[in-house]
């Protein structure tokens, strides 16, 4: 497991922060079609908070994309990087999840954020934040649609409707199990939204969430234990 320090240059502030968006959302490629899925690696990211300690624990999980069977995996526990405040939520986390990630022993491949990438109010959420900071494919498949709005998909596997902020597709709402609710996926960096999409199918044989996020989260949870057993 990784220790990680605040670096000394992170914003502090609320308006200091939205710069670095604004800065780094320029650089988000969206004209890339990203790695076919069930190929190669692909990678969950996730934490978990102990707010009493104000800490945070990152996993990383490597999949093997064919199989879904754990090739690597890598943690890392840091403080909270930055207040809670919505839409900034990839600045109490990248330091950790970069820390994790670098710690592992393969190349991620693409990697999959328990969260989202441009269905972001400011389109830069901690998938396309992720991916502009390492060059990786990253994609954002949530739990709810944040503020957007969207109609029902299909009742079958692999129905999907747009996500929408106006008349602006910034996701989509995929329903990964028949007849139960969606996930809400997004673009983060170098690859489509078909293909973000594609892959969430991918890595959703038997449950509603991904294989990668399932994995992660156990992974962060048990790191955290493990460093501030109670």
């Amino acid at each position: 497991m990784t220790t990680v320090r605040i670096p000394e240059d992170w914003p502090a502030t609320e308006e200091q922060a939205r710069a670095v968006q604004d800065e780094l959302r320029a650089r988000v490629i969206l004209n890339e079609m990203g790695p076919p899925p069930g190929t190669g690696h692909v990678t969950g990211v996730d934490v978990a908070y102990d707010d009493e300690r104000d800490v945070v624990a990152a996993a990383a999980v490597v999949l093997d994309a064919s199989s879904l069977e754990v090739v690597a995996e890598a943690t890392a526990v840091g403080g909270v990087s930055f207040p809670y405040v919505p839409g900034l939520l990839a600045f109490r986390e990248i330091p950790t999840v970069l820390a994790a990630l670098d710690a592992l022993p393969c190349p991620p491949g693409l990697v999959v954020c328990d969260g989202y990438g441009l269905a972001h109010p400011r389109r830069f959420g901690l998938a396309s934040h992720l991916g502009v900071l390492t060059g990786l494919p990253t994609i954002g498949v949530a739990k709810n649609p944040f503020t957007f709005t969207h109609d029902d998909p299909g009742t079958p596997r692999g129905s999907t409707s747009a996500l929408l902020a106006g008349s602006e597709e910034v996701g989509r709402a995929l329903r990964t199990r028949d007849a139960v609710k969606p996930v809400f996926v997004s673009v983060g960096h170098r690859t489509t939204l078909d293909n973000a999409c594609a892959h969430t199918l991918a890595l959703t044989p038997d449950y509603r969430l991904p294989e990668t996020t399932r994995r992660a989260d156990a992974l962060c949870r048990k790191a955290l234990r493990e460093t501030y057993p109670s």
